[in-house]
């Protein structure tokens, strides 16, 4: 970190502890004056060192201050840590337009350091947006939208570049937006050379946006040299020969810069209607406290000093906060999800470059985009997916050759597909390529003895293997895949994120990834039920149907499987407690309560002793102490504080659970 990183941090932290008590508690305690003292004793050194001496004069006057006080201390404190603040601005930004000025750059530049953030976080809007389009283009070279909105981008960014004198950035947009004007003016076409270049400049883009990230006050930025890039752009804008038939895009010429100067002006002016930019830290700050506000509103409602007073207005008062917290909650929650679209989107690029690479034919097809997940899940899941349809292609997916020998013709697929499904969200990534090798990934288990060589494993047990750390089936170790390294770190990634995957293949057929997600990792609808004495919280999405059992309804059949008649449908009878290990007080199903529950197709009855009701719990993590157990998937505080485990139904009855119950 800089020293003037550091000094804005010191700065920083003594308005933090200045604003830790009120002008009316008076002298503040002698550990928190210390700190104080600490804070400008750091300050004022670091100042002379970086030639700010108002600064540094003000901060050794303001230490003295803080170890001698007098009358009126905390008002005093206040306005010479303001004007610490001001002293602090006024210098920092007059060093920094010296450094700018000795690199040969402009003094204006980073001024206003909190503009850097806004460059910042509207290029990075616009190149991604240049990806999604050139990836477009490259399909549909004939289409005019794609070119258009790429040119408005790179307009945007040059002329952001320019404003804060980024020189080598605003020439390499101008290049590149010269370059597509030939192509909107149909005197070059959307060739893939040509979406290779732009692409590649987009992503440069991407690095010095970086690169002014990682250090925002510019002072020590080193931006890559273009060089390159700008001679592959002009080599890029050389006419085709006579000969070659130029696939135009034009709409009409003329006008272009006017034509996007206000088209991007139009377009900020209708995001700025629909949209307000508020920081993520935010956002789930503010869900936080909608969970801890639900859990308050609980603890009060059922609190038996308020019960015992029976009042009927006050009873009415309690219903109608309930209401407004029940209200407040769903809008914080409709704030948590986003929809998957831009992850599945950033997938496209990937799976282009992939295929280029592998020399295969292939399409990668995108459904269900707009499936809301909670954003937590989302921010996660690229790794997994990008591993996975890296899979596909370099292991899924034949070679031309090699398709037409088993009679599959044309280019190869990828689906990416997500959808809504009890309560849960389901991503598949499928692929219509060979499949996975059955014998060869048992010879392979075999061989590394993590399975013994007369093993008679089912079909999704060998499948399974592949999530082993370190296990490969490829013979060539290639820059995609090869070296074992993927589908591991896969798997515990999904279940980090309360997730399960699951494997389908047919040989010559294709495989299919099923990763299974929770809506929302924050609150959800439970069912309430006592179990050996204990509450468990079950998800009430799975819940089908509530009732009491009636004589001679549970028998057992072949195995010793329990099963109880459910509307002429025989079902699985499972004892939670047994699944629980706990000990009840009866083992009578008939004085329990049967809960029938569905999970991927199949029905199940869950014996539990006691109902006590519906409940929206707010789901809290188990701790790095006790970290991840089976059939457990977080815990929740109940209306009286103690705390009830949420159970996870899925993990449950798998179908190791199901036989264990069994």
């Amino acid at each position: 970190m800089s020293v003037e990183a550091d000094l804005l941090t010191w700065i920083d932290s003594l308005i933090v502890e200045t604003l830790a008590f009120s002008p009316g508690e008076g002298l503040p305690g002698g550990v928190r004056r210390a700190a104080l003292a600490e804070l400008c004793a750091k300050i004022s050194p670091a100042a002379i060192d970086l030639e700010m001496m108002d600064t540094a004069a003000c901060a050794a006057a303001l230490g003295r201050q803080i170890q001698s006080p007098g009358a009126n201390f905390s008002a005093v404190l206040e306005d010479q840590i303001e004007q610490l603040q001001q002293f602090a601005d006024i210098e920092l930004s007059a060093r920094l337009s010296k450094q700018r000025v000795a690199a040969g750059g402009s003094a204006e530049l980073f001024q206003d350091l909190s503009m850097i953030g806004d460059f910042i976080g509207e290029a990075r809007e616009h190149l991604e947006m240049i990806e999604q389009e050139l990836l477009l283009l490259e399909q549909s070279p004939q289409n005019a939208e794609p070119i258009h909105a790429i040119f408005r981008s790179f307009h945007t960014i040059k002329g952001l570049a320019g404003i804060f004198n980024l020189g080598s950035t605003r020439d390499l947009a101008h290049e590149v937006e010269t370059l597509l004007d030939l192509v909107r003016n149909g005197a070059l076409p959307a060739t893939p050379s040509l979406v290779d270049v732009v692409l590649a400049c987009a992503d440069r883009l991407g690095v010095i946006v970086d690169c002014l990230d990682e250090d925002r006050s510019g002072a020590t930025v080193v931006l890559p040299d273009n060089g390159e890039l700008l001679e592959r752009l002009r080599n890029e804008m050389m006419p085709p020969d006579e000969d070659v038939v130029v696939s135009t895009v034009s709409e009409g010429g003329g006008g272009a810069t006017e034509f996007a100067e206000v088209a991007a002006s139009k377009r900020r002016g209708e995001s700025a209607n629909a949209h307000v930019k508020v920081e993520t830290s935010k956002l789930d700050y503010l869900v936080d406290m909608v969970g801890e506000l639900v859990i308050a509103q609980s603890l009060v409602q059922q609190d038996p000093s308020v019960i015992q007073l029976g009042e009927p207005r006050l009873g009415r008062n309690l219903s109608q906060l309930g209401r407004i917290t029940t209200d407040l909650q769903k809008i914080a929650m409709s704030l948590r999800v986003v929809p998957i679209r831009q992850t599945f989107q950033r997938m496209q690029r990937a799976f282009r470059d992939l295929v280029k690479k592998s020399g295969k034919l292939a399409e990668l097809e995108l459904v269900g985009e707009d499936s809301e997940l909670d954003r937590s899940i989302v921010e996660q899941l690229a790794d997994p997916l990008m591993h996975m349809i890296r899979n596909s292609v370099d292991h899924g997916l034949e070679a031309p050759g090699e398709r037409e020998k088993t009679g599959k013709f044309g280019p190869g697929k990828v689906r990416l597909v997500a959808s809504h499904q009890s309560g849960n969200v389901l991503i598949e990534v499928t692929d219509d390529g060979r499949g996975l090798n059955r014998s060869k990934i048992l010879k392979k288990a075999i061989e590394r003895g993590l399975i013994a060589e007369d093993a008679n494993l089912p079909v999704d047990k060998i499948l399974e293997l592949i999530f082993e750390p370190g296990f490969s089936t490829a013979d060539q170790i290639s820059d995609v895949s090869g070296r074992g390294v993927g589908m591991d770190v896969v798997k515990k990634q999904i279940q980090k994120l309360r997730g399960r995957i699951e494997i389908r293949s047919e040989p010559g057929v294709g495989t299919t990834f099923l990763l299974r997600f929770p809506l929302t990792l924050a609150i959800i609808d439970g069912l309430t039920v006592k179990v050996a004495g204990q509450r468990y919280i079950l998800p009430l999405h799975c819940v089908h149907e509530i009732f009491r059992p009636v004589a001679d309804s549970i028998y057992r059949v072949s195995g010793n499987q329990e099963v109880v008649m459910v509307r002429e449908r025989v079902v699985p009878l499972l004892r939670l407690y047994q699944m629980l290990d706990r000990t009840p007080a009866s083992t009578d199903p008939y004085a329990g309560i049967l809960i029938a529950a569905e999970l991927e197709g199949r029905r199940y009855c869950l014996l539990v002793d006691e109902l006590i009701g519906k409940q929206e719990v707010v789901i809290k993590s188990l701790g790095k102490y006790l970290g991840t157990m089976p059939g457990v998937s977080g815990a929740a505080i109940m209306g009286d504080g103690c705390v009830g485990l949420i159970l996870d139904l899925e993990g449950m009855l798998s179908r190791e659970s199901f036989d264990a119950a069994a």
